[in-house]
């Protein structure tokens, strides 16, 4: 450094900051008074940019085959009956038709279509494990550093530990890999993904995670404008009502294992993971992801809706009568009511997302949110997977659009990953089977 170089100046609180009380560390919501993210030289003046995050919501096993299409463009874009449940937000959606991973059509049916989804990997037979680092936790190990938690992964169904048609069924399991033989371990309980993110170890705790960092949000409320002041109010009562949730669903066991109807269980209790109440869990599960996303405990998170060949059943719908994975292979009325469910939790994050604002965009403008599955219908077609993304990546991708690749030279789904690391500042010359990027994106 020259003798007439100047060192940038530190503002009180940079983008490191954290409300910390016993136990306890919670970062903050993106505040425009504060200088909360952003590299220098942005990092020494208030107002610096929000993150961009990446998500993806996998739902297994297709969706129903005659209503899973969009056309048209910006407000007038039209939504077939399963991509229903998102009208409001057709102006920040992108359909994507005609993608697929080669490797995926080199295998069986069900593992070998879902193993590889977000790598574009081969996949090992035979009950041997091999496949590939996955999108996710590629950004989660170069760029996760900068947030408390490196990549959050969820999932609302446990994994299967068997071989279907000579592959593993861990790959129907798991999207997200850390390394082609390590699958990311999925957290199913959402206790435990609320204490991931806002408490150092995970464990009962004597105090609520707001009664811990109560006193120092008192003190931030002075250093920090009036409008961020209305803005944290409202972050922690949001993280205060999913807290009240989890605490009051686990008290009637709703979350971790069945809830009897008689005084005593007249049947073997079944494992843990497995909700007696999938619209619960899936709501709550949502919530964390939102409150991850909005507190910048994390920039990426997957969230597994259900496995493929998945076996959750949908009382709540009054669709009891066939597990989710032969209903697929129906295409009635009741699983396109099951599709509009999955599709309803996707809705449901974007209108969370959408109501907090970042400057001059939404969450979910600067967001990337896949949804996605390993097939387009029941029937296993894995060479035109069905596929929509929600949010600009904070201006960076045009939305309100159907991008048709079908016919196409270079339709994989590993370009489309390679042009979404871009989006990321990650510049790489090869993702997968892939070097070239998505065009048109």
């Amino acid at each position: 450094m020259t003798p007439n170089s100047t060192l940038p100046v530190r503002h009180p609180l940079d983008r490191r900051t954290f409300l910390r009380g016993l136990g306890v560390t919670m970062a903050l919501p993106w505040l425009e008074s504060l200088t909360v993210w952003g590299d220098e030289p942005a990092a020494a003046e208030p107002g610096s940019q929000p993150p961009v995050r990446f998500a993806c919501l996998f739902a297994g096993n297709g969706f129903h085959s005659k209503e899973w299409w969009a056309k048209g463009r910006g407000a007038g874009l039209e939504l077939g009956q399963v991509l229903a449940p998102l009208h409001d937000f057709r102006e920040k959606l992108l359909f994507i038709r005609g993608l697929y991973n080669q490797e995926a059509l080199k295998g069986n049916i069900h593992s070998s279509q879902t193993g590889n989804l977000l790598s574009g990997a081969p996949l090992a037979s035979g009950g041997e494990i091999r496949s590939g680092i996955s999108i996710d936790q590629l950004l989660a190990q170069q760029i996760g550093g900068q947030t408390k938690i490196p990549s959050l992964v969820l999932g609302c169904e446990p994994s299967i530990a068997a071989v279907h048609k000579n592959y593993s069924m861990l790959y129907s399991s798991h999207i997200s890999w850390s390394s082609p033989t390590t699958p990311t371990p999925l957290e199913v309980y959402p206790a435990l993904a609320f204490d991931r993110l806002f408490k150092d170890e995970v464990s009962q705790a004597d105090k609520s995670v707001l009664d811990a960092v109560l006193e120092e949000a008192a003190g931030l409320r002075g250093r920090i404008s009036f409008a961020d002041r209305a803005k944290l109010d409202e972050y922690l009562t949001s993280v205060r009502e999913v807290e009240q949730r989890i605490e009051q669903a686990g008290k009637s066991n709703r979350l971790q294992g069945w809830r009897p109807a008689f005084d005593k269980p007249n049947i073997p209790r079944p494992p843990d993971g497995v909700p007696q109440d999938i619209d619960e869990h899936m709501r709550l599960m949502c919530d964390v992801f939102v409150l991850a996303f909005q507190t910048d405990t994390t920039r990426f998170c997957t969230l597994k809706l259900n496995n493929d060949h998945s076996s959750l059943r949908f009382p709540n719908l009054g669709v009891d009568y066939m597990i989710h994975h032969l209903l697929s292979h129906t295409d009635s009325a009741d699983w396109l009511k099951v599709n509009q469910f999955f599709v309803r939790q996707l809705a449901y994050i974007a209108g969370k997302l959408n109501a907090i604002q970042e400057g001059p965009r939404t969450a979910l403008d600067n967001s990337v949110i896949m949804f996605c599955s390993s097939m387009l219908t029941g029937n296993h077609e894995a060479d035109n997977l069905p596929l929509i993304t929600l949010g600009s990546a904070g201006g960076q991708i045009e939305t309100g659009r159907v991008l048709d690749y079908l016919g196409k030279p270079n339709r994989k789904m590993c370009s489309l990953y390679l042009s979404l690391l871009d989006r990321f500042g990650m510049h790489l010359d090869r993702f997968g089977d892939s070097t070239e990027r998505l065009a048109e994106l």
